[in-house]
């Protein structure tokens, strides 16, 4: 059987917001050259010459990320944005198709120069966009800096355990805000990438570090793959968790260069006194932060921004009709997929709180069955992801969400049995008419087909579903090449 796939001191409390993002640090724009101011009656020939100047400078963009800024003639910044490739972005602007585009038109009429900030990473050239579009306020964005229900990362000040979260609504006091952000994608990809050095809670559990019932708390997944320190279950004290948090706010500011440097200092000393498990934490941080352009795109950590169903009324009507003590946060949703008739592939898809949670998504090629036979095949996958978990410590989902009927659902709670593990809530979707099979009922449960729980069973199948088809088709055009 082959083996898995890898599974996948705050500062002094203030009484108000801030609301304003840190001051943008002295930038030296790298190409620029002054954009000649044309007098007031210049042609449009004269425009086109000056667009087509631009798009030359562009060649000599460098291919890294960082932020573009487009210029008029008479000088002034019209447009920011950023880019993970500077000169392809940027360029992309001077195509015939861009000034034919009805979203972009009048701003490509009005590009006479343009100039570019080099940034370490995508992370980086995210926030210095941000920062540029609320300081210098260009025309073309200002729907970004007016609209109010436009991203903003909100970190709270006057809690335990600051939490970080992605936000439309900002609040008026005990929160410090960074944004406006351009992209809700893209912010929501770099809060999980951040989540992943920095290790900061994005739950919003009311934390009392002085409540010794917490330490009875079962800390989510997140805790589990080591993306949170889970202070829910005080595994971190209040003024450690603090120091990550001044950390990450330190990180927001610009100050990268200064928090390694920091960090190194800090590491070497816990080496010194022989905290050799603080030490190592900090060597990997290091490193994160290091190689955060290495991390890839944004976007392949998005959650998606347009659901489906209103998350948090999808896990209501769930712990309604499933009988819950509790409101699930952890659903998993298991498909099987069969190549070429014979050889069959698995997925498991991880939502949190409602929404895909990507890094948690796994994906299987079935070894232990012989054939096509999708009641073994989910016996296997569901046993091998127990059987890792109980091994690793980790915490199961709420809900185990299988595709299939009757007999899919028996296949999972038999390799559950098989493990003595106790068994989360497992049920089973069947797509022809939709319906429900739990353990222990004779009859399938029948949601209306607009209710929110049916409609979020049908999100976390079809995404398992899609998951699983997509690893299908991976493995049919590798079989092609070896063919």
């Amino acid at each position: 059987m082959a083996a898995d796939a890898a599974e996948t001191p705050e500062p002094e409390q203030s009484s108000a917001a801030s609301h304003e993002p840190t001051a943008l640090p002295p930038a030296t724009f790298v190409g620029s050259q002054p954009a000649e101011t044309l007098p007031a009656d210049t042609d449009l020939v004269a425009a086109a010459l000056d667009r087509s100047a631009a798009g030359r400078k562009v060649r000599s963009f460098p291919t890294t990320p960082g932020v573009y800024l487009m210029k008029d003639a008479a000088g002034r910044v019209i447009y920011v944005g950023k880019a993970k490739n500077l000169r392809a972005r940027a360029g992309s602007y001077f195509l015939k198709a861009a000034a034919e585009d009805r979203r972009t038109a009048d701003l490509v009429q009005e590009i006479c120069d343009i100039d570019y900030l080099e940034a370490e990473s995508e992370v980086d050239a995210l926030l210095l966009e941000s920062r540029l579009v609320k300081d210098v306020q260009p025309k073309f964005n200002s729907d970004l800096k007016d609209d109010k229900t436009f991203p903003y990362l909100q970190i709270t000040t006057h809690e335990d355990f600051p939490r970080v979260e992605f936000t439309r609504t900002p609040r008026q006091k005990g929160v410090k805000l960074y944004g406006p952000f351009t992209s809700a994608g893209s912010l929501r990809g770099a809060i999980v990438v951040l989540q992943r050095i920095f290790k900061f809670r994005t739950c919003t559990l009311d934390i009392d570090a002085d409540d010794e019932r917490w330490r009875w708390f079962r800390p989510c997944l997140l805790a589990s793959i080591d993306q949170c320190t889970a202070p829910c279950n005080l595994r971190i004290s209040k003024e450690e968790y603090r120091k990550d948090i001044n950390r990450l706010r330190t990180f927001l500011d610009g100050g990268k260069l200064r928090l390694i440097e920091e960090m190194r200092a800090e590491m070497l000393a816990a080496s010194l006194a022989l905290e050799f498990e603080r030490a190592a934490r900090l060597r990997d941080e290091i490193r994160l932060l290091e190689t955060l352009d290495q991390r890839g795109d944004l976007e392949e950590h998005v959650q998606p921004e347009v659901f489906l169903v209103d998350p948090k009324k999808g896990l209501a009507g769930l712990a309604k009709v499933l009988g819950l003590a509790a409101l699930p946060r952890v659903i998993e949703g298991v498909d099987i997929a069969h190549l070429a008739g014979n050889e069959t592939v698995a997925s498991l898809v991880q939502f949190i709180d409602g929404l895909p949670f990507k890094p948690g998504y796994k994906r299987y090629r079935i070894k232990g069955v012989a054939g096509v036979d999708d009641f073994k095949s989910i016996h296997e996958v569901v046993l091998r992801r127990f059987a890792r978990l109980a091994r690793e410590g980790g915490s199961p989902p709420d809900i185990l969400l299988i595709d299939g009927g009757k007999g899919q659902l028996s296949a999972a709670l038999d390799a559950l049995e098989s493990l003595g593990v106790e068994a989360p809530c497992v049920i089973s979707l069947a797509k022809r008419e939709e319906e429900v099979f739990m353990p222990g009922r004779s009859e399938p449960l029948r949601l209306s087909r607009d209710s929110y729980s049916l409609r979020l069973l049908e999100y976390v199948r079809d995404e398992a579903h899609r998951f699983a088809q997509h690893y299908h088709h991976l493995l049919r055009g590798k079989r092609a090449l070896e063919e």
